[in-house]
Order: C-alpha cells, then structure tokens, then sequence
C-alpha cells in the first residue's frame, strides 16, 4: 500500500516540476490512448472552441485532471479500504473522465438549438442579396454581416466554390456542418438556385422565399414554445414552494400545539 502511494505520488511530481514531460509521454503513446477517446470528441471539441482547436491538447489537460483525480482517490481508498470506497473512487475518477465529454456534447447541443433559430433568418439575408447577385457572390458578400456561428462554415463554403467545385457536395458538407431542421433541404434548395437559369431565377426565388419563411414560422413557434414552458416550469416550482413551506408552516403549528399542550 505503501509503495502504491509512494509511486502516485513521485509520478505527479515528476510530471509537475517537468521532469517527466506529459507531453512527450503523450505523444509516444499516442496511437494507444487515443483508444480511450471518443470518436467524435475531436468534433465536439472543434465545435465549441474552432476548427483550428488542438483536440489532441485538449484531451491531454483531460488525462491530466483524471490522472491527479485517481491518485487522490487511490490513496484514499488505500488508507481506508473498502469495496464500498472502492466502487465510489472508480465512479468519482470515472465522472472526472466523462465530465469534459458531456460538457463539450451539451454545448454542441445547446448551439444546435441557437442555429436552428438562427438559420432562418441567416437565409432571408442571402435571399435578398441573391435579387441582385449569382449564389455564390450573395454568400460571399454575406458572411461578414452573418452570425459568427456560421462564419466558418460560410468561409469553407466559398472557398471550395472559387477553387473549382461547382458541385452540391459544397453546400451539403455545410448543412452536415450544422445539422439542424431543414438545413440539408435548404441548402439543396440554394444550390439549385445557384445553377438555375436567369430567366426561371424568380421562380426559383419564390420557391426558397416561401421555404424560408416557413422556417421563420417554425422557429418562432419553436421559441414561443420554449419560453412558455420555462415560465410553465417557474410557476411550477413557485407552486411547490409555497405549498412546500405552506405545509412545513402547518406541521410546525400542530407540533407546537401538541407539545404545547
């Protein structure tokens, strides 16, 4: 037990002064570590911080955090053994592990929503652009003025169309990019419009004008229907409370009485 704790405690202070660089010892085991990450952690992690994050850093400072957690939790366990200690350590290092995933997959999450609201109105802009410009320069001259979320995506976008590729996979790989509601149909959508004649671009244009205010539609309903249920969900915990304290009040009250008596 002894030397358990001995040996967890000089390797963190190897790893601390420098001696032993993390990094290093990282990078030589690569391949092998890389086997506890996620598959799609790299892509939640380049979601919240950017295409140009280091994931592979990211989840170096994870096993770092989960490393210092498991040698506390070692030499507790190891001073007050128990299966009972045992089994909460290996589920406290576990939820360590796991947190930076589930935070990073929540925040995904919770952008997936903002870009579902956003969308919509992202689109209105590059049908009004598209009145007096060709797809391509509409988007172009749109990404300054749209929501950062998008900029990025928007970037790869135009850069695939002046390098050469005229074909849907530009506007597909951006709708994978944010899968939310409609994004695929309507990028579809904006791609026919983009090889369309001039002379059926109306048309084409009140067809995508009628899609993207029906998505105005759905979002707005989408956030109506949010805030009534968080008000729903304040008055219910309003309700609980004050009935809550109304029946401790009353508890309080007989107890009083009968002692009282």
């Amino acid at each position: 037990m002894e030397l358990a704790i001995c040996l967890g405690i000089t390797v963190f202070i190897l790893i601390y002064r420098g001696t032993v660089n993390a990094d290093d010892m990282y990078n030589d085991n690569k391949e092998f570590i890389n086997m506890l990450k996620e598959k799609d952690y790299d892509f939640y992690a380049q979601a919240k911080y950017g295409s140009d994050v280091d994931a592979d850093a990211i989840f170096l400072k994870r096993l770092k955090t989960t490393g210092i957690t498991l040698i506390l939790v070692l030499g507790f366990v190891l001073f007050m053994f128990s299966w009972i200690n045992l089994i909460i350590g290996a589920l406290i290092v576990a939820v360590v592990y796991k947190s930076d995933y589930s935070n990073l997959k929540s925040y995904y999450k919770r952008n997936l929503v903002r870009i579902d609201q956003l969308l919509p109105y992202y689109l209105k802009s590059i049908e009004v652009l598209a009145q007096h410009y060709t797809i391509p320069v509409a988007i172009s001259r749109s990404i300054n003025t749209a929501p950062d979320v998008f900029q990025d995506g928007l970037r790869k976008l135009i850069e695939r169309i002046d390098a050469g590729d005229q074909t849907i996979e530009p506007y597909l790989d951006f709708a994978r990019e944010y899968p939310v509601r409609d994004s695929m149909r309507m990028m579809r959508l904006l791609y026919r419009l983009s090889i369309g004649s001039q002379e059926n671009k109306q048309e084409q244009l009140l067809v995508f004008s009628k899609s993207v205010s029906s998505l105005q539609n759905k979002a707005r309903e989408k956030m109506y229907a949010g805030r009534l249920k968080k008000m729903e969900n304040k008055t219910m915990v309003m309700l609980l409370v004050t009935g809550g304290g109304t029946m401790v009040v009353i508890v309080l009250a007989m107890a009083m009485t009968v002692f009282g008596a």
